[in-house]
């Protein structure tokens, strides 16, 4: 495990002399010091908008999550089935930026884009966790079910009852996301509380887009509290009363929309022969560029994630530190938890300008304080010799090598997420896959759009993969469902 961290951290020391790490603002302590006050003394809102905004939020959230787990259940039925998981594995590949940038499209800024955008990505993400929880669970009540049992009856009477608490428990988290997710379809004009905050943010209007932040903050942080799980089916009737997902469907624009405009341009007027230059153009200008800054932004965030985890997960153990601390630390967690990348990544870059080092510290910090809330509670369950050092040296020799297996397993599984995510940051100016993303669909150019989305998609894949693969031959956790 400790060659593998050292090649890490190796590939990510070759990427630095690729990477935009520069601050371009004149002055960014003067607007980080605007930003600290707007935080300190928000401006209160209309009542009327900030609550349309969360409750529209939270309806794209419920509806996407719940639809999700539904087609994610139908598809883990069958998860044994080679097709089936390609396919979970497709859906999940493309993030729901990409997604809702496609569904708007065809459907425009309406309520079925941004559920679907959501729902799709997580029926693949709900495919693969309860496919696995079912390959896991005790074999013995399937074994002795009689020949000719269908897959209906195997999956309400063995695998649910079996694996229902645990599904119970990662959906809830599923949700936590999806109100995240929610939130950012904001920034690309869906009425959630991201377009309040992508508005506001941008004029620098910081004390009034601090009501909106701490309102994103608290609803996410308090989920445990206000959404019991009686009353779900009440959230989710409620979420469909007040955001119908209905849409009017021209289907001469779709059929135009799946039998031309995605189609490559050479092939439009049968110029086969024309498609391989197109191809080859498509990638030297956009394709190679995009793949090779995703990578580079992903293995140095991937570093900073690690080390953030390791220094931060002490903090919240009762092992170290004292009630104040521990109180403060694991607040401080909470909230990076909470903040969406894309939306620390935005925010970033208004205080230091565009460049790869926002986003890098924004994917640092949210993934870092997911791993050290997950190492803290690990932490806090370890039994310790009575003889054991305090300090640094409890630390270093006695507590880092327990759980640097978990520490491990953790940060393969956010590798995957951070490849997703780097790609979706290209939409606020890095030159990374969802730049080139971004910029086909301005332009309308929506074969190299799809061309360029298969190519995100087959990265996604392979991360996949080849972490999966990792993961067996270090003999790690096959299956992080917290993450």
């Amino acid at each position: 495990m400790v060659h593998s961290s050292l090649l890490f951290l190796l590939l990510a020391l070759l990427c630095l002399p690729w990477a935009d790490l520069s601050v371009t603002v004149l002055d960014p302590w003067h607007e980080l010091s605007r930003l600290g006050a707007g935080l300190l003394l928000p401006a209160p809102p209309e009542a009327g908008t900030l609550l349309a905004a969360l409750a529209n939020t939270l309806a794209f959230a419920l509806q996407g999550v719940a639809l999700g787990a539904v087609l994610g259940l139908g598809l883990a039925a069958g998860y044994r089935l080679a097709w089936v998981r390609r396919l979970a594995a497709a859906l999940r590949a493309v993030h729901e930026l990409f997604w809702a940038l496609l569904f708007i499209q065809l459907l425009g800024l309406t309520a079925p884009a941004g559920v679907l955008a959501i729902a799709l990505p997580y029926a693949g993400t709900f495919a693969k966790i309860y496919g696995e929880l079912f390959e896991e669970a005790d074999p013995a009540p399937e074994q002795a079910l009689p020949p000719g049992v269908g897959g209906l009856s195997r999956l309400l009477f063995i695998q649910l009852p079996l694996c229902g608490r645990q599904m119970a428990t990662y959906t809830g988290y599923r949700l936590e996301c999806g109100i995240r997710s929610s939130a950012v379809l904001g920034f690309i004009g869906l009425p959630t509380l991201g377009y309040h905050l992508e508005s506001l943010l941008r004029q620098g209007y910081y004390d009034e887009a601090a009501s909106f932040f701490y309102a994103l903050v608290l609803i996410i942080a308090t989920i445990k509290w206000w959404l019991r799980p009686r009353l779900v089916p009440l959230c989710l009737l409620a979420a469909l009363l007040w955001l119908p997902p209905l849409a009017s469907l021209d289907w001469a624009l779709m059929a135009r929309f799946f039998t031309q405009d995605i189609v490559p341009a050479p092939l439009r007027v049968g110029d086969w022969a024309g498609l391989w230059p197109w191809l080859g153009a498509l990638w030297r200008g956009q394709m190679a560029p995009g793949l090779f800054n995703t990578l580079v932004l992903a293995l140095l965030a991937l570093v900073v994630t690690a080390l953030l985890a390791l220094a931060w997960f002490p903090a919240i153990s009762r092992r170290f530190g004292n009630p104040a601390s521990r109180t403060l630390s694991h607040g401080w967690l909470v909230l990076m938890r909470s903040l969406p990348e894309y939306l620390l990544a935005f925010i970033g870059m208004l205080l230091l300008g565009p460049g790869m080092l926002p986003a890098m510290l924004a994917l640092g910090l949210h993934n870092g304080a997911i791993i050290a809330h997950l190492l803290g509670h690990h932490l806090n369950g370890l039994a310790l010799r009575e003889d054991a050092p305090r300090g640094v040296n409890l630390y270093l020799f006695e507590v880092l090598p327990r759980l640097y297996r978990a520490f491990m397993a953790y940060s393969l599984y956010r590798f995957e997420n951070l490849i997703r995510e780097t790609a979706i940051l290209g939409m606020l100016g890095i030159p990374t896959l969802g730049f080139f993303i971004d910029s086909a669909f301005s332009e309308f150019r929506f074969d190299r759009a799809m061309a360029l989305l298969l190519v995100c998609a087959g990265l996604n894949i392979l991360v996949d993969a080849l972490a999966r693969r990792l993961r067996r031959r270090l003999h790690l956790s096959s299956r992080a469902e917290v993450l």
